[in-house]
């Protein structure tokens, strides 16, 4: 009797796993693990080293973190897909084709999704000159003086700039963008009273709030945050439906065997799950997840969706 192409198929397949299972036993990790990410000193690069350093201790190889810039998602999807080449990156990975033609990767077709690592706050804050103490007097405060306030975000597309242009969108104000070569630089400007209002990340801004260098007006995840106690969110205070938060994940290269896929995964969610590693990162203003693969995918679609319709109505395109 002739085999049907489904068997073949699936006596194919389960070679494939059989194989991918031999390379994720004893011999997987056999060497070093490079783990891409963003420049030095940012957001991304303290996530990487804090999850490398972890992930290190647990699987007996060191994990190294290379700081690639924005070249980083390219050097990963062209990597082998072997479990020897991670991507952490936050939402600008998947906004990306949104902002820029001619991207040199594909964010979904090239990358396969490991965890959803961590996920960060930002804050509404600004300088005491700005007499609003509330989202509805900051709101009120802006449409008596359109155009006369003024913003600071790091680069274009990071959750900084566009949790300030969902604001104004949904608030309708007119409030004007003044871009800054990082988040330091632009958070300095605010301290200065260079402009009047920003969205910064939780673990970067609060302990100018408590100095009284900065007022924080709300928090801008859906829900209150234990990591800013006390403070309302944006949507409970004036804007209902507001949400905008960051969110890091990390990937393999498309292609990457699924039980080395699971194998990264149960890891990673371990080292996200250890009560030293949440510790570091609460203390950092930073919340850890660990997720499913399939939950970080869900999370790039949806982010997708709702930023890629704000990008394209305001015509923000990357410079």
């Amino acid at each position: 009797m002739p085999i049907s192409r489904f068997v073949v198929e699936l006596i194919a397949a389960a070679a494939m796993v059989i194989a991918a299972g031999a390379a994720c036993g004893e011999d997987y990790p056999s060497k070093p693990i490079r783990m891409l990410t963003s420049e030095p000193g940012g957001g991304s690069d303290f996530v990487a080293r804090l999850i490398a350093q972890g992930l290190s201790g647990i699987i007996g190889q060191r994990v190294v973190v290379d700081n690639r810039g924005i070249v980083a998602a390219e050097i990963s999807a062209r990597a082998q897909p072997d479990g020897y080449t991670l991507l952490l990156y936050g939402s600008p990975l998947w906004l990306s084709p949104f902002m820029r033609d001619n991207l040199p990767f594909d964010p979904v077709k090239d990358f396969a999704p490991i965890t959803l690592a961590v996920s960060t706050p930002n804050i509404v804050a600004v300088h005491p000159s700005v007499p609003a103490k509330s989202i509805e007097e900051l709101i009120a405060f802006a449409r008596a003086r359109p155009g006369e306030l003024n913003y600071s975000s790091s680069s274009t597309g990071s959750t900084q700039h566009l949790g300030a242009e969902l604001f104004k969108a949904m608030a309708g104000v007119s409030i004007v963008r003044v871009s800054y070569k990082g988040s330091g630089p632009a958070l300095n400007a605010i301290i200065a009273g260079q402009v009047q209002l920003m969205f910064p990340s939780a673990g970067s801004v609060m302990q100018h709030v408590k100095s009284g260098r900065l007022r924080a007006l709300a928090v801008t995840t859906a829900q209150p945050s234990v990591l800013v106690p006390g403070l309302p969110t944006v949507s409970a205070s004036g804007l209902p439906g507001y949400e905008s938060v960051s969110p890091f994940g990390i990937f393999a290269p498309a292609k990457c065997p699924a039980v080395l896929i699971a194998r990264l995964n149960h890891e990673l969610v371990r080292v996200l799950s250890s009560a030293e590693t949440r510790e570091k990162f609460f203390n950092a203003g930073v919340e850890t997840v660990g997720s499913s693969p399939a939950q970080l995918a869900a999370t790039m679609n949806s982010e997708m969706a709702k930023w890629g319709k704000l990008i394209r109505d305001a015509g923000i395109r990357e410079q």
